[in-house]
């Protein structure tokens, strides 16, 4: 009887080869695999199919196989012995969007950032050619308004010498609208696919976006890294905040036109931005102070992997002393009861209580009896102060009789 095989297995024997999926070969470049991926994931968008179940099944089958074919070490797994040596249970693992502009622009409730996509309408018509582009001079900013989720595309062109100097390119925003600053590779056909992009983010007053080509490597720390490790482990995130400070894939652009746009990543209104495109010899200074803070980064990126065994090894202890110390307290204050209570044992009068209550009725009725004998003090000497005052009012009124004398006799005389 035949071994019952299970889904997982029908969908491993249904899957096509990566390099059929994708249409190219085994010689197949990486910008050759990259550029086909594009085309295909672009075609089969979700965006693009709305409900249509054989599109949303051909954009995960495109994209699954892009994830094989783009990484080096997968792709040799599969050259050697096939699926079986990547690992993977299903199609929909691990379903990498990021060559199509999927980075974080909105927070959910818990100050996560979710992700959003680059509209697969904006990247399809530069990918065909179908967009506006207008040219940039270097040094001079320009203010526009782009709508929502939508796109506009800027060129630039730089000489041999600019291009030895170092470039930079940077948009703000002042009223803090989020925004994508996205740079575009030119393909054989004239259109335009996208290379790189960096999301706005606050600094200060601002929210900002910049790529820095400057013939070293430049990190970027990708502001959805570590995003929900942080609301449920802040210590733990502390740690991993600079494991998303990772190098531009560009360190140095060459001579020639190359293209950038920003893109309206905001669901609900348009967003106000500034751009401006420099060449970076008249910052000498500057680019000596990044490329010393970049490398104090990585340092520091280094020194966190060993002070966290360190700290958590220092918190393990605090909290152990912490909750012994809080025993000991506890101990020592129930032997000090103990004490007490031996001490007052010692003794052969009644309960402190029952005497207690004793002495202060006693104390009590002796109290009320020393306000009687108080009170009836003082009503006899107020009886006291009454008498006099009655008798002085009576010899008052003899003095105050009207005597006659004879100022002719003297006194005791006939």
């Amino acid at each position: 009887m035949p071994a019952h095989k299970s889904k997982g297995d029908a969908e491993k024997q249904l899957r096509r080869d990566p390099y059929e999926v994708l249409g190219v070969n085994k010689n197949s470049t990486d910008q050759e695999i990259k550029s086909a991926y594009r085309k295909l994931a672009l075609k089969y968008h979700p965006d693009k199919n709305a409900n249509d179940t054989k599109a949303a099944d051909m954009f995960k089958e495109v994209t699954f196989s892009y994830n094989i074919l783009s990484d080096p070490d997968k792709r040799r797994q599969y050259d050697t012995a096939g699926f079986e040596a990547v690992e993977s249970e299903s199609q929909e693992l691990e379903l990498d969007l990021s060559s199509l502009g999927t980075y974080a622009s909105a927070s959910s409730k818990l100050g996560v950032p979710i992700k959003t996509t680059v509209s697969a309408t904006v990247l399809e018509e530069a990918l065909n050619g179908a967009v506006t582009v207008r040219s940039l001079e270097l040094g001079k900013p320009l203010c526009r308004k782009v709508e929502k989720q939508s796109a506009h595309f800027y060129s630039v062109n730089i000489t041999e010498e600019e291009a030895q100097a170092g470039f930079v390119c940077r948009v703000y925003s002042s009223d803090k609208s989020k925004f994508k600053l996205l740079y575009f590779d030119e393909e054989d056909n004239g259109g335009l696919s996208l290379a790189l992009q960096e999301d706005s983010s606050k600094t200060g007053k601002f929210t900002s976006a910049g790529m820095y080509f400057l013939g070293f490597p430049v990190y970027r720390l990708d502001p959805t890294h570590n995003s929900t490790t942080a609301v449920k482990d802040p210590d733990a995130a502390f740690f991993k905040k600079l494991d998303g400070f990772q190098p531009c894939e560009l360190t140095k652009l060459k001579a020639g036109v190359h293209y950038f746009a920003v893109y309206g990543d905001n669901f609900f209104k348009s967003v106000s931005y500034t751009i401006e495109v420099l060449c970076a010899a008249p910052f000498p200074e500057e680019k000596d102070n990044l490329r010393s803070v970049e490398a104090q980064i990585l340092s520091k990126r280094v020194e966190l992997s060993k002070f966290e065994t360190e700290y958590r090894e220092v918190m393990a202890q605090f909290t152990e002393m912490t909750s012994k110390y809080a025993q000991e307290m506890q101990a020592i204050d129930e032997l000090l009861k103990q004490r007490n209570d031996i001490h007052a044992s010692y003794t052969t009068a009644p309960q402190i209580k029952r005497s207690s209550s004793s002495s202060s009725s006693s104390s009590s009725s002796s109290s009320r009896s020393k306000n009687k004998a108080t009170f009836k003090e003082s009503e006899e000497v107020q009886g006291k102060d009454k008498k006099p005052t009655r008798e002085k009012s009576k010899k008052k009124r003899w003095y105050n009789l009207h005597l006659k004398v004879d100022k002719r006799k003297p006194c005791g005389m006939d």
